[in-house]
């Protein structure tokens, strides 16, 4: 069994001209969503075996605070891949993920994420900030996951 938890990063801060995309924060009420997250997440009893995320600024800290929550004390992988991704990219970067780890925890961005969850259990509403789902697959290797052996177990939002 794998465990893929697809989370988007929480409100972000408003963009300035000459700010770059990549660079922006979590607004004030981001960082306050992150924490309540955190909490949540906690109280589920998520234990990744790995972090991935955006190597975005917002991404970044979003992925620092729920490793707090969830102690999570291994290096987070921040992979450039995930910003501005595509659907295949996703799917390749979670395919080639060690067999290893059973349960991956993902942090990214929209539009790509809620492809991704549509892709693999025909997730069809908002893919909203600060919003993370938990998939398990039936099989024992990332490189065999699919729509076909894939269940959609819980989603969690906060506002």
């Amino acid at each position: 069994m794998k465990t893929l938890y697809i989370m988007r990063h929480p409100e972000k801060s408003v963009s300035y001209i000459k700010e770059d995309n990549f660079d922006l924060k979590l607004s004030e009420h981001g960082i306050q969503q992150a924490h309540s997250m955190g909490e949540r997440l906690k109280s589920l009893q998520v234990h990744p075996d790995l972090i991935v995320a955006s190597p975005a600024k917002r991404t970044r800290v979003t992925a620092e605070i729920i490793s707090e929550y969830l102690a999570y004390h291994k290096t987070i992988m921040f992979n450039e891949v995930l910003y501005q991704a595509f659907l295949n990219e996703l799917i390749e970067t979670i395919s080639y993920t060690f067999d290893t780890v059973n349960e991956l925890f993902l942090i990214g961005h929209n539009p790509s994420l809620a492809a991704l969850a549509y892709t693999f259990v025909n997730f069809k509403e908002e893919f909203k900030p600060c919003t993370v789902l938990k998939i398990e697959f039936n099989c024992h290797s990332w490189i065999d996951i699919d729509k076909e052996n894939a269940n959609l177990i819980w989603v969690e939002r906060v506002n």
